[in-house]
């Protein structure tokens, strides 16, 4: 039986949005990527961004310095 590692989502209201985190955390070599959101999570573009739980201080600085604004961040 596979165990499920707990994930960071991070969601976002535009598409853009979404794709100015991917290009913010990649040029600051911050970990994740871009998903479809998980079924369990409705948000407004249909993307989110994968991580690590505990990569979620790292995430919060590299949003805030590159001007990132997320709908929501979850747990599952």
């Amino acid at each position: 039986m596979r165990h499920r590692q707990p994930r960071l989502i991070v969601t976002f209201e535009t598409t853009t949005m979404a794709l100015k985190m991917e290009k913010v955390c990649h040029a600051a070599g911050a970990p994740g990527r871009l998903i479809p959101v998980p079924r369990e999570i409705t948000a407004g573009c249909g993307l989110s961004w994968l991580a690590a739980p505990e990569d979620r201080d790292c995430l919060d600085a590299v949003m805030r310095a590159g001007g990132v604004t997320a709908q929501g961040v979850h747990t599952l």
